[in-house]
């Protein structure tokens, strides 16, 4: 299968993973929705959603960049609208946006709190909600949402119980939404990374450039995405899926274009469970 032509409504992809995914997409010809509320540079962090806009056209897509906060009922609901009239459907919807705030229960401020909330859970909620109209008329629908397995170790709790919380209901929308429509064609997975990704999230708040130097680059992410977006859905749904997994049992032998050391010196990622496989191919890279 191809993605060309297909539109891919995105939450939260003018930087990093979010736009890594939506330019592997464009260069089968995909039409990429890019909605953030980046409208305007931020101080620290690169990209807006029209420079996001002009990547995806230089690799080969379609883009509408739309201003989007994923808080608000309204803001979505007429940004899909929008997206409908404008490329006439939507074939993929990808929960990329998120917030983290890695504190415990005492230093967690309740305005963060509700934030992360807000957005992960929420936020891919009604994304999902708005979308599925319309997924529903398309020819192999996905809904891919960028959260962890559901695994329920205490350890993924103890530090930062907050921020697992509200990661986790993105998986939950994933288990839920799988089986509700899984009579319908439409496929709704998960996504999530082994290792730490080389992004301003991580260098912001994992711990700077020693990091980033440990970490995967996006691009794992957006080759992995793109194999499970090209699956057949009515086949393929309430996966949670690993990156070297997904690209691994797709014939991938050789990972060390992902990083820039070998994989026993990468940061792993939070929420991976203990018994996650791993590959010779993959821990040899």
């Amino acid at each position: 299968m191809s993605l060309k032509d297909k539109v891919i409504f995105i939450s939260g992809g003018s930087r990093g993973i979010g736009l890594a995914m939506a330019k592997r997409a464009a260069q089968d010809g995909a039409k990429i929705v890019v909605a953030a509320k980046t409208a305007e540079p931020h101080p620290k962090l690169p990209g807006t959603i029209y420079t996001a806009a002009e990547e995806i056209v230089e690799a080969g897509g379609d883009a509408l960049p739309m201003v989007c906060d994923i808080r608000d009922e309204d803001n979505v609901r007429d940004a899909i609208n929008a997206s409908v009239e404008h490329f006439g459907g939507i074939d993929i919807c990808i929960n990329n946006a998120s917030a983290i705030q890695l504190t415990n229960t005492l230093d967690t401020a309740m305005k963060r709190y509700d934030l992360m909330h807000q957005i992960n859970g929420r936020g891919t909620y009604m994304v999902s909600k708005y979308c599925l109209p319309h997924l529903l008329k398309s020819e192999n629908p996905h809904i891919l949402n960028l959260a962890p397995p559901l695994d329920m170790d205490p350890k993924w709790f103890g530090g930062h119980v907050g921020y697992t919380m509200a990661k986790y209901t993105m998986s939950m929308c994933v288990l839920g939404m799988a089986e509700e429509f899984k009579d319908r064609g439409v496929a709704v997975n998960a996504l999530w990374p082994r290792t730490a990704i080389a992004t301003a999230a991580v260098q912001n708040h994992l711990g700077g450039d020693e990091i980033m130097r440990l970490s995967r680059n996006v691009d794992i992410m957006a080759d992995a995405a793109y194999t499970i977006l090209i699956k057949d859905s009515k086949s393929f749904t309430g996966n949670f899926c690993i990156d070297d997994l997904v690209l691994h049992d797709a014939g991938v032998t050789d990972f060390t274009r992902y990083a820039n050391v070998p994989f026993g010196e990468l940061m792993p990622d939070f929420f991976v469970p203990d018994n996650t496989p791993l590959p010779d191919e993959v821990k040899n890279s």
